[in-house]
Protein backbone atom coordinates (compact mmCIF):
# COMPACT_ATOMS: atom_id res chain seq x y z
CA UNK A 1 0.00 0.00 0.00
CA UNK A 2 0.79 3.41 -0.98
CA UNK A 3 0.66 6.08 1.82
CA UNK A 4 -0.56 9.75 -0.18
CA UNK A 5 1.02 12.20 2.45
CA UNK A 6 1.34 16.09 1.63
CA UNK A 7 5.01 17.67 2.37
CA UNK A 8 3.19 19.21 5.66
CA UNK A 9 2.44 16.20 6.93
CA UNK A 10 5.86 14.48 6.49
CA UNK A 11 6.78 15.35 10.07
CA UNK A 12 4.29 12.76 11.06
CA UNK A 13 4.98 9.78 8.93
CA UNK A 14 7.96 10.19 9.89
CA UNK A 15 7.93 10.11 13.32
CA UNK A 16 5.08 7.16 12.94
CA UNK A 17 7.91 5.17 11.43
CA UNK A 18 11.21 6.77 13.41
CA UNK A 19 11.88 3.56 14.69
CA UNK A 20 12.66 2.40 11.45
CA UNK A 21 14.89 5.27 10.13
CA UNK A 22 12.67 6.78 7.68
CA UNK A 23 13.80 7.44 4.27
CA UNK A 24 12.91 10.25 1.97
CA UNK A 25 14.14 9.54 -1.66
CA UNK A 26 14.79 12.10 -4.31
CA UNK A 27 14.18 10.82 -7.86
CA UNK A 28 14.56 13.78 -9.65
CA UNK A 29 17.25 14.23 -12.26
CA UNK A 30 20.60 16.07 -10.97
CA UNK A 31 20.12 19.19 -12.47
CA UNK A 32 16.68 19.45 -10.47
CA UNK A 33 18.90 19.52 -7.08
CA UNK A 34 20.79 22.02 -7.88
CA UNK A 35 18.00 24.01 -8.77
CA UNK A 36 15.75 23.43 -5.42
CA UNK A 37 16.36 20.91 -3.03
CA UNK A 38 15.27 19.98 0.75
CA UNK A 39 17.42 20.17 4.10
CA UNK A 40 17.31 16.82 5.77
CA UNK A 41 15.19 17.39 9.37
CA UNK A 42 14.71 14.28 11.04
CA UNK A 43 15.05 12.07 8.26
CA UNK A 44 17.67 10.87 5.82
CA UNK A 45 17.77 12.07 2.52
CA UNK A 46 18.96 10.33 -0.70
CA UNK A 47 19.23 11.21 -4.57
CA UNK A 48 18.45 8.16 -7.23
CA UNK A 49 17.13 9.60 -10.13
CA UNK A 50 13.84 7.81 -11.05
CA UNK A 51 15.92 6.72 -14.56
CA UNK A 52 18.38 5.05 -12.38
CA UNK A 53 16.21 3.53 -9.80
CA UNK A 54 15.97 -0.22 -11.20
CA UNK A 55 19.92 -0.71 -11.72
CA UNK A 56 20.39 0.52 -7.85
CA UNK A 57 17.92 -0.85 -5.92
CA UNK A 58 19.99 -2.72 -4.10
CA UNK A 59 21.16 0.73 -2.31
CA UNK A 60 17.99 0.85 -0.94
CA UNK A 61 16.86 -1.31 2.32
CA UNK A 62 13.35 -2.64 1.36
CA UNK A 63 12.33 -3.03 5.36
CA UNK A 64 13.28 0.85 5.75
CA UNK A 65 9.97 3.10 5.16
CA UNK A 66 10.43 4.90 2.29
CA UNK A 67 9.10 8.60 1.14
CA UNK A 68 9.45 9.32 -2.34
CA UNK A 69 9.93 13.50 -3.82
CA UNK A 70 9.84 14.50 -7.02
CA UNK A 71 8.51 18.19 -8.57
CA UNK A 72 5.04 17.56 -8.71
CA UNK A 73 4.66 13.93 -7.31
CA UNK A 74 3.81 12.02 -10.81
CA UNK A 75 7.14 10.69 -10.60
CA UNK A 76 7.36 9.93 -7.42
CA UNK A 77 4.22 8.23 -7.33
CA UNK A 78 5.36 5.98 -10.03
CA UNK A 79 9.00 5.02 -8.34
CA UNK A 80 6.18 4.21 -5.02
CA UNK A 81 4.15 1.69 -7.14
CA UNK A 82 8.40 0.64 -8.50
CA UNK A 83 9.42 0.22 -5.05
CA UNK A 84 5.91 -1.32 -3.62
CA UNK A 85 5.84 -4.23 -6.46
CA UNK A 86 9.98 -4.66 -5.67
CA UNK A 87 8.75 -5.80 -1.61
CA UNK A 88 8.91 -2.30 -0.21
CA UNK A 89 5.78 -2.22 2.34
CA UNK A 90 6.07 1.06 3.48
CA UNK A 91 6.21 3.73 0.95
CA UNK A 92 4.50 7.05 0.58
CA UNK A 93 4.40 9.34 -1.99
CA UNK A 94 5.03 13.09 -1.24
CA UNK A 95 1.65 14.30 -3.15
CA UNK A 96 2.65 18.26 -4.72
CA UNK A 97 6.56 17.22 -4.41
CA UNK A 98 9.24 19.97 -3.62
CA UNK A 99 6.41 22.68 -5.49
CA UNK A 100 4.34 21.68 -2.72
CA UNK A 101 7.38 21.39 -0.38
CA UNK A 102 8.68 25.06 -0.94
CA UNK A 103 4.96 26.53 -0.30
CA UNK A 104 3.70 24.23 2.50
CA UNK A 105 6.99 24.09 4.62
CA UNK A 106 9.86 26.22 3.24
CA UNK A 107 9.87 29.13 0.90
CA UNK A 108 13.37 29.15 0.59
CA UNK A 109 13.37 26.32 -1.63
CA UNK A 110 12.99 27.92 -4.92
CA UNK A 111 10.01 26.78 -7.33
CA UNK A 112 10.62 25.85 -11.12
Amino acid sequence: MIDHIRPAQLADWIAAHAGDRPLVLDVREPWELQTASVTPRGFELAAIPMGELATRLSELDPARPVACLCHHGVRSLHVAGFLAHQGFDRVANITGGIDAWSHECDPAVPRY
